[in-house]
């Protein structure tokens, strides 16, 4: 099944809450970037509390690009948030944080655009999803990057379709046929679904064009 998820990152929760509010008439899914300042030197809001109030309306999962995942795992749950993506660059135990999230929801290992699938080090049956960056992490609006489409079409041989395969980054009506025929079949896109922010119909009509190239 292809799947698209707005994606949003953002440094303040006024912004946070704009966006779900918009993509909240046209999805039942979103996607939410936290960044510590320790993975890469960015930082965006971190408290999941406030997104509670959406959280039985849509389908939350978060992508931790934090160090050390793990210890944001119940705070998020908590919040709502059913699914839990921790980037492993600066994860310290993946069987650890991959054994408490399955308990919360459900799971999935994300990995930086120059990071080689090697270096996942958990049975691919143990998770739900893999997440695989297009870009450098860190940053929204970034151009994607045609070389790591080689990790997505490794994963799909050796999936064999069994395990969804999440992209994100660079990610617009162009480089999603890509990534789909390279064998990626859950889409987030940022930049290109909220690309003008003072036009409200734009996300929709952006989301619902993602949508129908991927379906085609």
């Amino acid at each position: 099944m292809l799947e698209i998820i707005p994606g949003i990152l953002e440094k303040e929760w006024g912004e946070i809450e704009k966006k779900l509010e918009t993509i909240e008439s046209f999805t039942k899914s979103a996607h939410i970037d936290i960044i510590d300042g320790k993975f890469v030197p960015n930082t965006t809001f971190l408290d999941p509390a406030p997104f509670s109030k959406y959280s039985k309306d849509l389908f939350l999962e978060v992508h931790m690009m934090v160090e050390n995942p793990t210890q944001y795992l119940e705070s998020f749950a908590k919040a709502g948030f059913r699914r839990f993506i921790g980037q492993i660059e600066k994860m310290s135990d993946q069987a650890e944080f991959v054994a408490k999230a399955e308990n919360l929801g459900e799971v999935g290992i994300a990995i930086d655009g120059p990071t080689d699938l090697s270096e996942i080090k958990v049975p691919y049956e143990d998770l739900d999803c893999i997440l695989v960056m297009m870009i450098k992490a860190g940053q929204s609006g970034q151009e994607f990057n045609n070389e790591y489409l080689k990790k997505i079409e490794a994963l799909s041989q050796k999936l064999d379709k069994t395990l969804p395969i999440e992209i994100d980054g660079g990610i617009n009506n162009k480089t999603i046929i890509q990534a789909k025929n390279a064998g990626a079949n859950r889409f987030v896109s940022t930049s290109f679904i909220f690309n003008n922010p003072s036009n409200n119909s734009v996300p929709k009509s952006q989301f619902n064009l993602l949508k129908t190239i991927a379906e085609k």
